[in-house]
């Protein structure tokens, strides 16, 4: 059976489908995703379990990958600080040929096995830090080279990969691998392996920020206050869990500058 990301797809002759036959395929196929990432749930607690007291003890967390797979970490990585209220470098996505290649591809910037480690350490080096190499193939040598050399330097080595035993998996102390077959077109990794990847990062980041204590309850109440839906979002919170009506809360929360920092002060003068 064929299972790596590069096995030819399951469907012939894609241009002589029709539009609802395409869609209909494609959804088929994405349905196996969230399966496949079912079946890693414990090598995914595990990391978790590694992550939380090193962030705890002012660790990092480091994704690095090319292409598809580095704008999925960037993207992971840019969403923390507004939805937990954290430092913009405590998750921190890294992308082979740098910021410019968020929007385009540089050429021959992942076959570097030396750059991510050298990416890395602009940030400074901190023991307690963890590094996630996310690559669809399991092969890209920026991603090897740079958790080969975090590991060496001794800090925590995890991947997200789609194929089995590659050269990546074999390289870190937590691989995740989570196989999801032939893609619809064949060797587009953008699509289920990407969305593969982008399922096993909202886990990692949202359950690491919830055992950090960044979430109370079931609500983001350390959120940046960066526009009037989540101004409105917040002063929500503040009501339900205060009591308090709408004008007042809208008050607190803009006077305190989050829903955490605006219920204790309220609790604190009952």
């Amino acid at each position: 059976m064929n299972t790596t990301t590069e096995s030819s797809s399951l469907y012939d002759n894609l241009e002589q489908m029709d539009i609802p036959s395409l869609l209909k395929n494609i959804n088929k196929e994405d349905q196996k995703v969230a399966f496949a990432v079912a079946e890693q749930l414990n090598e995914i607690a595990t990391l978790v379990e590694q992550i939380v007291p090193r962030m705890d003890k002012g660790g990092r967390l480091f994704y690095i990958g090319a292409g598809t797979s580095g704008r999925l970490g960037i993207l992971d990585a840019s969403e923390c600080p507004p939805t937990y209220g954290v430092p913009f470098d405590w998750v921190v996505g890294l992308i082979a040929g740098g910021d410019p290649a968020i929007r385009k591809a540089v050429e021959n910037a992942e076959d570097d096995p030396e750059q991510a480690w050298k990416d890395i350490q602009e940030f400074g080096f901190n023991p307690n830090d963890t590094v996630i190499g996310i690559a669809a193939s399991g092969t890209t040598p920026y991603v090897i080279g740079g958790v080969k050399s975090a590991r060496e330097a001794g800090l925590l080595t995890a991947c997200i990969t789609c194929n089995l035993h590659s050269p990546l998996a074999t390289a870190v102390a937590y691989p995740i691998q989570v196989v999801v077959g032939p893609e619809f077109v064949t060797g587009s990794t953008r699509m289920k392996a990407g969305t593969a990847q982008k399922l096993v990062l909202n886990m990692i980041s949202t359950t690491t920020m919830i055992k950090l204590g960044r979430v109370k309850g079931n609500k983001m109440v350390d959120m940046q206050l960066s526009n009037q839906k989540l101004v409105k979002r917040g002063t929500k919170m503040i009501m339900e869990t205060t009591g308090l009506e709408e004008e007042k809360a809208k008050d607190m929360l803009l006077q305190y500058g989050s829903v955490r920092a605006a219920v204790e002060a309220y609790y604190n003068k009952q």
